[in-house]
């Protein structure tokens, strides 16, 4: 695989363009948010160190001949409103890949992550040749799970043992999947 290095335009008002550290302050505006960060496993962040630490490995992967995950800050009319990701699991050769997205507060509800999700799905499918794509919500993130099942993915199993970073309780989640193409 050569470099990939891509922007992608969704509509006239909604882009994808690489995370990296020129993104610093407005990641962090959402990445420590409690609110925004509820049902995130590893959010939220707790200073803008290990929020810029994140910022400098994703700046990394894209320096890399085949990256092993993808970043993407999301933008409406040119204002980073959040990110959506691509893992490629290496042990199934690059072919499946976790997504994940988020969304700052101020723009749920208005179907942006469902955007940004099937833009990556495409870039996956078109840019990396993959065809498994798995995503994970906590059982609680109804709009999360709305993602999924619009993307056209199926709740294959629920796990116990979700931790919120901050959450003094576990809780439950859903994996989903879906194929496309090949199997």
């Amino acid at each position: 695989m050569t470099k990939v290095r891509n922007i992608i335009k969704i509509t006239d008002a909604l882009t994808l363009v690489p995370l990296g550290l020129d993104f610093l302050d407005s990641v962090h505006c959402y990445a420590s948010d409690i609110e925004n960060t509820r049902y995130m496993m590893r959010l939220p962040n707790e200073s803008l160190d290990e929020t810029r630490a994140f910022l400098e490995a994703v700046d990394a992967q894209w320096q890399k001949e085949s990256p092993s995950f993808f970043e993407f800050a999301i933008l409406l009319d040119g204002i980073h409103i959040g990110a959506v990701s691509a893992y490629l699991d290496e042990m199934e050769t690059g072919t499946c890949a976790e997504l994940g997205w988020i969304i700052r507060k101020e723009y749920w509800g208005r179907g942006l992550g469902y955007e940004a999700a099937k833009a990556m799905v495409a870039f996956c499918r078109e840019c990396l040749g993959v065809h498994h794509f798995i995503a994970h919500c906590d059982t609680e993130n109804v709009g999360s799970r709305r993602i999924m099942e619009k993307l056209g993915m199926k709740c294959t199993c629920v796990n116990e043992g979700r931790r919120n970073r901050v959450a003094t309780e576990d809780s439950r989640e859903y994996q989903y999947e879906m194929y496309i193409g090949e199997k």
